[in-house]
């Protein structure tokens, strides 16, 4: 099965992706996207892996990204919590989700680790993040403040809007004034890394261009579970589209240990 359609979730309307068996039939990987990302951004990826594991698969566009309807900008710093202990576990009631892993990128991984070590949703299984953020580094605002020139003056705005439609400045805004806000170096989300009780797969390219090696430093260290870090070599942000192959294997094989197949 691979149907797109839309999710009310608290009077909002959310763009969904579903991949893969029912959810009653096997359990839901959640892809959470990363902070310019949507439904469309993650491309064949989410298909890939739920035929690879038989897993049922959900893809949403958080408020103000994709086909989602916006949101009001600027987003408070708080936004990557407000997802997580309050959108995410009404989006799995809406949704009718019960077994399930957490997958998020990014923005989107750092989301999962706090809705696991805040909200502690019953049905979590484990979660799987890339490139998640604990704590925000220098390296981050460098590369996020490079985005701000590349939206203005190269072109980013128009590939964006490939993907974000109406959504465009929403997301990017939402996002980029949130980073480059200079309260933002104070944002850290590592006490909730020791609450976390489900096993955790992290993932970071060794070039991430948005993080060191200290964000899987901090992960591995404080995670009150079982934590795989994998780094892959000649990757940066996004595994998923730069070693998709590779990323897939590792991700299938960790899936597959988790549901017992």
């Amino acid at each position: 099965m691979t149907a797109k359609s839309c999710l009310s979730v608290a009077g909002v309307n959310l763009e969904v992706a579903w991949h893969g068996p029912q959810t009653n039939q096997a359990p839901t990987l959640i892809f959470l996207h990363e902070g310019l990302g949507c439904v469309e951004m993650w491309h064949d990826f989410p298909r890939k892996l739920a035929k690879l594991t038989g897993c049922c698969a959900l893809v949403y566009s958080r408020q103000g990204y994709g086909g989602s309807d916006p949101c009001a900008i600027p987003r408070p710093l708080c936004y990557m919590h407000d997802e997580a202990l309050r959108v995410l576990p009404d989006v799995l009631i809406a949704a009718g989700i019960q077994k399930h892993i957490l997958i998020g990128h990014s923005d989107g991984g750092s989301i999962a680790i706090i809705n696991a070590g805040g909200a502690q949703p019953n049905g979590l299984l484990g979660l799987i993040t890339e490139s998640a953020h604990v704590f925000c580094e220098a390296l981050s605002v460098q590369s996020i403040t490079a985005a701000k020139c590349a939206f203005e003056q190269d072109g980013l705005d128009l590939k964006l809007q490939k993907y974000h439609h109406e959504n465009t400045h929403c997301a990017f805004w939402g996002w980029n004034k949130a980073w480059l806000d200079p309260d933002f170096m104070h944002w850290n989300i590592e006490e909730y890394l020791p609450k976390i009780t489900v096993p955790m797969l992290a993932i970071q390219g060794v070039e991430d261009q948005y993080g060191t090696e200290a964000q899987m430093t901090a992960i591995n260290s404080q995670a009150g579970s079982e934590v795989e870090i994998c780094l892959l070599e000649n990757c940066g942000h996004s595994p998923h589209r730069e070693q998709e192959a590779e990323t897939l294997r590792v991700m299938q094989r960790y899936i597959s240990r988790l549901i017992g197949v």
